[in-house]
């Protein structure tokens, strides 16, 4: 039985590139470093699990022959491909020498209705001995926006679970269907959630930078009374909330010195799953996905987490007011 499959429509070499100071427009910048990397954040979250020894395996289009399988390969992540003829899409990420990010994203090859069906026969068929499934990231073009919330739905009679972290159209659409068919886990950031109901990113942000989660959790309790199973709330230096139907959490990260924010949150979604499938409370996996989002936040370009990284103890978890429920 496969622990955990992430399922990766987008995928990515995930190009990185360091600045020894600020990013300048129209500038000419000395490069201090550069890595490649396969990325997508499903991706992420498999080599994130496969660090930390748990059974993953990364589902995503690709071309055996494509650079970005033998990368995969390279970096022991177990993968599962479903062919394609076009090659996968490459992402510039720059870094500047404060941590601060600057992301480039191509859109991605156009996937066929060939391509699709067999994507979503092969989720299926892959999520039949999971016990997670994750689905992660963009969508390609070619994609309908009602992807996510179709591969729920089909999912909902499997007795596997189901996290989705995506953005935008997708989100939206994911968010339409959760009267009949929410997910498990979804992990937005301030910025998603807002999106979900009509609130301010920044006001969440400034409120919980504060030390007042409030706002974030009443924005999530009202995804959990959708049909929402969890939610987790990722918010950069301010940390994280979890809310699910019996109670809410905050967790204060430790502190560090930022140098990448790529992959921060898939980190954060890793380290909530290696938690959640080791048995632990709503608090511990709190605890850990905090943890492994720092931890990801002070490595360099694109580099994840493994559980050497990890500062568990300086990671402080408080409970909140209990959730409301439905009746």
């Amino acid at each position: 039985m496969t622990t955990v499959v992430t399922v990766t429509p987008n995928p990515s070499i995930d190009r990185t590139v360091t600045l020894g100071g600020a990013l300048t427009r129209g500038a000419v910048h000395r490069v201090t470093s550069a890595t490649s990397e396969p990325g997508g954040k499903g991706v992420n979250v498999a080599r994130a699990l496969a660090l930390a020894d748990v059974d993953a395996v990364a589902l995503l289009p690709a071309a055996e022959s494509d650079p970005f399988v033998a990368a995969l390969v390279a970096a022991a992540v177990p993968a599962r491909c479903v062919p394609v003829e076009s090659a996968v899409r490459t992402n510039l990420t720059i870094t500047e020498s404060d941590g601060t990010t600057t992301k480039l994203n191509e859109p991605g090859a156009h996937l066929d209705g060939a391509a699709l069906v067999a994507l979503t026969q092969t989720v299926v068929a892959a999520a039949q001995d999971a016990s997670w499934v994750v689905l992660s990231g963009s969508l390609p073009p070619g994609m309908p926006e009602s992807w996510y919330a179709d591969v729920v739905a089909t999912l909902a009679d499997l007795p596997c679970r189901v996290a989705v972290d995506t953005s935008e159209g997708p989100l939206a659409a994911l968010a339409r269907a959760f009267g009949t068919a929410a997910p498990d886990l979804i992990k937005p950031n301030a910025e998603e959630l807002a999106s979900l109901v009509g609130a301010s990113a920044d006001d969440l942000e400034q409120a919980a930078a504060q030390g007042d989660p409030g706002p974030v959790v009443s924005a999530a309790r009202r995804l959990v009374d959708e049909g929402v199973g969890t939610v987790l709330v990722t918010l950069g230096a301010a940390g994280a909330v979890l809310v699910d139907r019996l109670g809410a959490w905050m967790a204060a990260p430790p502190p560090i010195t930022p140098r990448s924010t790529v992959g921060a949150g898939d980190s954060s979604l890793a380290g909530y799953l290696r938690a959640e499938v080791a048995g632990a409370e709503p608090a511990e996996r709190l605890r850990m996905a905090v943890a492994y989002g720092s931890a990801a936040a002070a490595l360099p370009g694109s580099a994840l987490p493994s559980p050497a990284h990890l500062d568990l103890s300086a990671v402080r978890v408080h409970a909140l007011a209990p959730a409301s429920t439905r009746p």
